[in-house]
C-alpha cells in the first residue's frame, strides 16, 4: 500500500506542476479556496517542507507561540511575498519524489496534503481538473471522525455520497457530488455553486 500511496504523491505533484506552468501570471495572485491565500501562498505552503530546514520551522513555531496553523500561515505569506512564481513552481517540480510526510500522517498524510491543496487552487480558479477518483479514494479511505473534527465542519444530519466512487460518509439528508468536492466539504471549504447536489448544498457553497 505504501508504494501505491507514494506513486500517487509523485503523480499528483507532477500533474499539479504541469498545470501551474500553464497559468497566466495574473492567476498566481487569484484567490484560492484557502481563506486569505492566493494561489502563490498555497504553493508556498505546499513546498515549504522541501525548502525549509527543521531548525527554521522550529524557530517559526516558537515565534507563533506553538500554533502550527499560525506558523504555516505566516511562512506561506512571507515566502509568497519574496519568491517569484517561477521559483515556487520549480520547488514543486524538483521535489515530486521528495519523501516528506506530515508528523504522524505518513505517506497517506502527504497525499492528502497535496490533493487538498491542489484542489484549493484548481477549484478556486474554476479550472476543470479532476483528480483521478482512485487517488481521491485513497485520501478518503484514511478519513476518520478525528480528521473531520480537526476541520470543525458540522456534518450533523448529512450523508455525503460520491457520484464517481462507491463512497459515503455520515447519515441523513444526501449531499451528492464528485469525491473531490466532498473531500473539500470535509475540509471546510466553501465550493462555488454547481458543485454539489442536494438540499444541504447551500450550507457548503458560497
Amino acid at each position: 500500500m505504501e508504494d501505491r500511496l507514494r506513486a500517487a504523491v509523485v503523480a499528483e505533484r507532477r500533474e499539479l506542476a504541469d498545470l501551474l506552468a500553464t497559468l497566466p501570471a495574473a492567476q498566481w495572485d487569484s484567490s484560492s479556496l484557502c481563506d486569505g491565500w492566493r494561489v502563490r501562498e498555497v504553493v508556498a505552503h505546499m513546498t515549504m517542507p522541501f525548502r525549509t530546514s527543521v531548525g527554521r520551522i522550529l524557530i517559526d513555531l516558537v515565534k507563533a507561540r506553538g500554533s502550527f496553523d499560525r506558523m504555516a500561515d505566516r511562512a506561506a505569506r512571507r515566502d509568497a511575498a519574496t519568491m517569484p512564481a517561477e521559483r515556487l513552481l520549480a520547488a514543486l517540480r524538483e521535489n515530486t519524489d521528495h519523501p516528506w510526510t506530515p508528523p504522524g500522517g505518513g505517506v497517506a498524510g502527504a497525499l492528502s496534503h497535496d490533493v487538498i491543496h491542489g484542489l484549493d487552487i484548481t477549484v478556486g480558479l474554476g479550472l476543470d481538473r479532476r483528480v483521478p477518483p482512485e487517488r481521491v479514494g485513497l485520501v478518503l479511505a484514511g478519513m476518520r471522525p478525528r480528521n473531520v473534527a480537526y476541520f470543525g465542519v458540522d456534518l450533523t444530519g448529512v450523508s455525503l455520497q460520491a457520484t464517481d466512487l462507491d463512497w459515503e460518509y455520515g447519515s441523513g439528508t444526501p449531499l451528492r457530488g464528485l469525491a473531490q468536492d466532498l473531500l473539500l466539504v470535509i475540509c471546510g471549504r466553501r465550493l462555488p455553486p454547481g458543485h454539489l447536489d442536494g438540499e444541504p448544498a447551500t450550507r457548503f457553497s458560497g
